[in-house]
This record gives structure tokens, sequence and C-alpha cells, in this order.
């Protein structure tokens, strides 16, 4: 072997040792055990509480039942804690069945993956008198609620044709 050939090995054998070395003696890090005094703040019973307000024959979004609940940009959440309901069948005081996924052009639909679950969404909505379009859009503008203090929108007044 030449000396350059020597001389580059024995640089790079001192530091494979040292930083192995520096692995081994690294102290180890613990992280503080929870305070069992905190408890755990749930949204899901705030998701529920507004749910448990929207009238019956009126329907509204994940959007907003997130936003007044007072947790914004949430709405994935609130359909999780709607999934998580035990009994679906309407044995719940939540009224699971009026929260739709929303759609373009002040509409909202089922969004239910599971085929009996969505038919059984849509026959509890039909059963409190709401009307689905053809393609299984809700008209948020006749059946929408948002929100206890919610105006109702003023249809606007009528153009006049010209004579």
């Amino acid at each position: 072997m030449s000396a350059r050939g020597a001389t580059s090995k024995s640089k790079k054998m001192p530091a494979k040792k040292a930083t192995k070395t520096a692995l081994t003696t690294r102290a180890r890090v613990s992280r503080a055990e929870p305070d069992d005094t905190v408890e755990p703040v749930s949204w899901w019973q705030d998701f529920y509480r507004v749910v448990r307000r929207i009238p019956r024959g009126r329907v509204t979004t994940y959007g907003v039942i997130a936003a007044l609940a007072g947790h914004p940009r949430s709405a994935r959440h609130v359909g999780f804690a709607l999934a998580a309901l035990k009994d679906p069948g309407g044995g719940s005081s939540v009224p699971w069945q009026r929260v739709l996924g929303s759609r373009p052009r002040n509409r909202a639909a089922v969004t239910i993956k599971d085929p009996v679950g969505g038919a059984l969404q849509r026959a509890l909505l039909e059963s409190e008198g709401v009307t689905f379009d053809t393609r299984g859009n809700v008209s948020l503008d006749r059946f929408g609620w948002a929100g206890p203090r919610a105006k109702k929108p003023v249809a606007a007044p009528r153009k006049r044709a010209r004579a």
C-alpha cells in the first residue's frame, strides 16, 4: 500500500470510533410524566351540544357545527364524533342525521360511505320532511340551519320584465 492510502485509512478510523463512542455515552433524555390532575377537554361534547339544537326538518353542515361549537376548521372532527355514536338507529339523543357534507351552490349531501348508513340517514331526513333533488342534494336555502341566532335569509326581490 502506498503511504497516501495508509494515511486516509488512519484518518477515517479514529473518526468512526469517536462517533461510536459519542453515541454510546450520550445520556438518555426522559420525558416528564403528565400530571394526573389535568383532565383532557373533549371537543365531542361541544359538537353534540350544538347538534342537539338543530330543529326537526332542518339540516346543517359539519363546518357550521364546528364553528358554532367554538372549534372552527375542525369539520372532520365533527364527523369523527358523529361516527362514534353507538346507536345510529335513533336511540341516541343526538340527531346525527341532520348534519350533512357541504356541496357547492349552497347545497349539502349525505357523505356516509356505507350504503346502508347513507340510506338510513336519507330515510330519517325524509321522514322529517327534508327533500332531496335528483342528485341527492339538499337545498340549504330551504332546509338549512345556521345556528340559533342566525337570521333567515331574505329572498332577493324578483326583477320585473321590461314592457
